[in-house]
């Protein structure tokens, strides 16, 4: 079995000892790194990056150098599943992605083929497999995909959404087409994530990007069960070590409880959800991941110092828990805010696993 160096973000996920609490941020190989926009540059557009290995390997390394940050991530998009299955995505300037052919029709959702990670979606897997090598067992990899549910508005809308009347009607209106669907989706989504496990990914994350504007009711129905159905079809062991899984579903706070009950081992936060109160809700079931405001890197050094405490403070003594924004780093931010960010959650975090 391959021993990583820094293990103590994989150690936190799983609930061991560590001597401190490990950081790592969403979307930190990204446009607020001058060296990430140099390689985008390169690389001619957002796609041309994603689906250059070596380029996609160069970012994902770029923040590791310059923060020292516990864990690596994929850097990859949450839909390249979409993509695969031949739904045509496209980045237009300053308005998000865009499917050529969206998903409206029964017709639609049965000629929806299930990708091969090893053909149609290679490009990734041999970012896995590079990045891996580059890191020298240095650090730990951290896989990725967007959730069933969250692939699935995209898919439906077209684009992004802001009050996703497209799927939700779909839901509403035809609830046995959206469930063939979303299975669909999980199957992929699992395979896919089989896929970066087998080619080295250390550790895999469920980005439930939209399952918080969902109601009870239906975000239990049409999101949760399938990140169950998901985590059902992972492999999570490889060469005798525990792959650790995290679910992340932003706006959901109300169903932590539930979420727990799925198999994942750590649960991310955002920012609208008490960590300590978390903790209480879901005991010693999961690892916590978060949750600080990403707004709050705009601030004065200080003033994120001070949030960073609190935050540890807040979560208390114990291992469990993985610093983190509560959503992505936003394109703006000063580079040394996150170094101010991760400098605090070094020296102020070891005090509370002073007897793990």
């Amino acid at each position: 079995m391959t021993t990583i160096e820094n293990d103590l973000f994989l150690r936190a996920l799983l609930k061991q000892p560590v001597e401190r609490t490990p950081v790592w941020m969403m979307r930190q190989a990204g446009r607020y790194l001058p060296e990430y926009r140099a390689t985008r540059a390169k690389a001619g557009s957002f796609m041309q990056l994603c689906t250059n290995p070596e380029l996609a390997c160069e970012v994902t390394l770029q923040p590791l150098e310059r923060f020292g940050f516990d864990a690596a991530i994929l850097f990859s998009d949450i839909l390249t599943i979409p993509d695969a299955m031949g739904l045509g995505l496209s980045f237009a300037e300053g308005e998000g992605p865009q499917f050529a052919h969206p998903i409206r029709t029964a017709d639609d959702v049965k000629r929806l083929p299930i990708p091969d990670p090893e053909t149609e979606l290679r490009y990734v897997v041999d970012a896995v497999r590079l990045i891996k090598t580059n890191l020298r067992n240095r650090l730990p990899l951290i896989g990725f995909s967007g959730s069933p549910w969250t692939l699935a508005t995209y898919m439906v809308e077209g684009k992004g959404s802001k009050s996703f009347q497209k799927v939700k009607s779909m839901m509403f209106e035809e609830p046995a087409l959206m469930h063939q669907m979303l299975d669909k989706l999980a199957q992929a989504v699992a395979a896919y994530l089989n896929a970066q496990i087998a080619a080295g990914a250390d550790a895999v994350m469920l980005f439930d990007t939209w399952g918080g504007m969902l109601s009870h009711d239906d975000y239990l129905e049409f999101s949760l069960r399938y990140a169950r159905q998901v985590r059902e079809l992972l492999n999570t062991q490889r060469d005798g070590r525990q792959i650790p899984t995290i679910l992340f579903t932003k706006g959901g706070g109300l169903w932590l409880e539930t979420m727990a009950d799925t198999g994942y081992d750590a649960l991310g936060l955002d920012w609208q959800t008490d960590i300590a109160n978390a903790r209480a809700r879901v005991g010693a079931k999961v690892a916590l991941q978060g949750n600080m405001d990403p707004i709050t890197l705009y601030a004065k050094p200080e003033v994120i110092r001070a949030k960073v405490g609190k935050i540890l403070h807040d979560f208390g003594h114990g291992t469990g828990h993985v610093f983190n924004l509560g959503h992505g780093i936003l394109p703006d931010i000063a580079p040394e805010h996150v170094k101010a960010m991760v400098d605090a959650v070094r020296e102020f975090s070891p005090q509370y696993h002073a007897a793990d």
